[in-house]
């Protein structure tokens, strides 16, 4: 793939600035451990250059150059924004997939919804002009009030390294919408396509300090522009680990904050479903994105009558099994039960892929997509984290099913083969524990109460799924879930229009949709006395 990565500085009032430290850090390519560029980085008085830039715009001119605009003054800079991006998707999208690893149509997609989103806000910036002042009832015809909407200043948005841009869309997006402005600080893992939107400010000529983009360190430029008392909210995206400590610098100015935090998503199988559909769903649930999103569906809940169907189906004996297929050699013991539904899937799909059409022939393709290939970590640390989740996996008693390690044929690269892990306890690390990277874990259950108590058992609560053609036990199932986030016969869609948020230790708060928009403004009431009678309280000294 032959691009090459610019070489930028820090962006900071409209314009290119160099750190002051003249610090900066290496970009590697996950797939080849080789430097491919490098990066500015921020500290500690580059933070106070940023803030300092972001107040002046939000305050200049007394607020008339931006946040007291009207909505549809902001929304023609986010569609400039949407355009430029667009126009430059196929080198944003090469520059992400060398910066975090990702797969190359992947990133084009998520080029698609970063440009989408900016279009979606600025349709919102413009309906926010209407709902302002709107009328609030009162009992007392002596009185009237109204609502208005107003952004909450400077603010600052933390992003993480599985979706760089994207992710950083989700939250500069709304944030201007509103009003505010912003400094937003990309992850050090993956921040190339982040500065490349600065690029696009640039060029589309948004006001000086509006936004403002500094990479580095958490430590050195994260923590410093989380705690600083001139940013009036921080909306962060990442580890619960590095949430608490934020929230904990926040508490100490009663500054709001939103948090996108951790996962660890379950997927209920039913035993109704048509197993190819339940098996695609799974893996894209697991795998989509090299099994590293927050939300991924990595604990697999399976009906065990689907196992003995697929038994039954087969007539196999307990004895170890070969497949063959185009994917390779695949082996498997009958004890280990889950991967029999994958075996399932692999084998019809094999067999009638080419003649029925194109939906087992998308299944097929799937699946030599994500279980024959090896999946891309962002970087070494990463990559050990994962391989140690699976170490420990097997140290407690759980079975490598499948994968568990690099694959022979890469000496270099940060891969991972996909890994399903079964024999597993609630108690093990694997089931608890968030591994953002290509392992699933599975369990079998009896019936909807066991399954629910299963997937609720855990500390996070951003994503669950379910798959049934019981929409009846659909509908008790989601309603029971304990996250913010539920998928019905389906597993990780997302779109710009649906509220994205957790709770429990995934977070709260909402980003996506009017929600999103609503997280960077705050609401003031304004009531009128409209009465001339005197208002009673006391008597009129002239009268007295």
């Amino acid at each position: 793939m032959a691009i090459r990565v610019p070489t930028r500085q820090l962006f900071i009032g409209g314009e290119w600035r160099e750190p002051i430290l003249k610090k900066r850090i290496p970009i590697i390519n996950p797939a080849t451990e080789q430097i491919v560029g490098d990066i500015p980085a921020a500290t500690a008085e580059d933070v106070e250059i940023a803030v300092e830039a972001a107040r002046k715009a939000f305050s200049r001119n007394k607020g008339q150059d931006w946040p007291s605009t009207s909505g549809a003054y902001r929304a023609k800079y986010l569609r400039a924004i949407a355009a430029k991006i667009t126009e430059r998707k196929s080198e944003l999208g090469k520059l992400e997939v060398i910066d975090c690893g990702k797969p190359l149509d992947e990133a084009l997609w998520d080029m698609d919804d970063v440009a989408g989103c900016f279009e979606y806000y600025a349709d919102l910036a413009e309906g926010l002009d209407a709902k302002q002042k709107a009328p609030v009832s009162l009992p007392m015809e002596t009185f009237k009030s109204y609502v208005l909407k107003e952004p909450l200043g400077v603010v600052a948005l933390i992003t993480p390294w599985n979706y760089p841009l994207l992710m950083g869309a989700w939250k500069v997006a709304p944030a201007l919408a509103a009003g505010c402005t912003a400094i937003l600080k990309p992850s050090e893992l993956a921040s190339v396509t982040c500065l490349e939107l600065a690029d696009v400010c640039r060029e589309v000529g948004l006001p000086p300090g509006v936004l403002n983009i500094l990479t580095g360190f958490g430590t050195e430029a994260g923590a410093p522009l989380a705690s600083h008392p001139h940013v009036d909210k921080v909306a962060f995206t990442g580890s619960s680990a590095t949430g608490s400590k934020i929230m904990a610098s926040a508490a100490q100015m009663i500054k709001p904050v939103s948090m996108e935090l951790g996962g660890k998503s379950p997927i209920i199988v039913f035993e109704d479903v048509d197993l190819d559909k339940a098996a695609e769903w799974t893996l894209f649930g697991c795998f989509w994105t090299n099994g590293q999103i927050c939300s991924a569906t990595s604990r697999l809940l399976v009906h065990v009558s689907v196992i003995l169907s697929v038994l039954n189906t087969y007539q196999m004996t307990s004895q170890p099994v070969l497949y063959s297929s185009c994917f390779g050699l695949i082996f498997h013991d009958l004890k280990s039960r889950i991967e029999l539904i994958f075996l399932k899937a692999l084998h019809q799909s094999f067999w009638t892929g080419l003649s029925n059409g194109p939906k087992r022939l998308r299944f097929l393709i799937l699946l030599k997509k994500v279980v024959g290939l090896a999946q891309l970590l962002v970087e070494g640390r990463q990559y050990e984290k994962v391989l140690e989740f699976i170490a420990t996996a097997k140290s407690e008693g759980a079975t490598i099913l499948s994968g568990g390690d690099r694959p022979k044929h890469l000496t270099t690269g940060f891969f991972v083969e996909p890994t399903i892990i079964t024999d597993v306890t609630t108690s093990m690390q694997i089931w608890r524990e968030e591994v953002f990277g290509p392992v699933l874990c599975v369990k079998t259950f009896g019936n909807e109460d066991e399954a629910i108590e299963l997937a609720n058992d855990t500390h996070y609560g951003l994503g669950a799924a379910v798959i049934s053609n019981d929409l009846e036990r659909c509908d008790r199932v989601t309603k029971a879930f304990r996250a913010g986030i539920v998928w019905i016969n389906c597993s990780q869609p997302c779109f710009c229009q649906a509220p994205w948020g957790g709770i429990k230790r995934s977070g709260f708060g909402r980003e996506l949709g009017e929600w999103g928009l609503e997280n960077y403004l705050s609401v003031k009431q304004v009531t009128q006395y409209i009465s001339d009678e005197p208002w009673g309280w006391y008597q009129s000294p002239a009268k007295l």
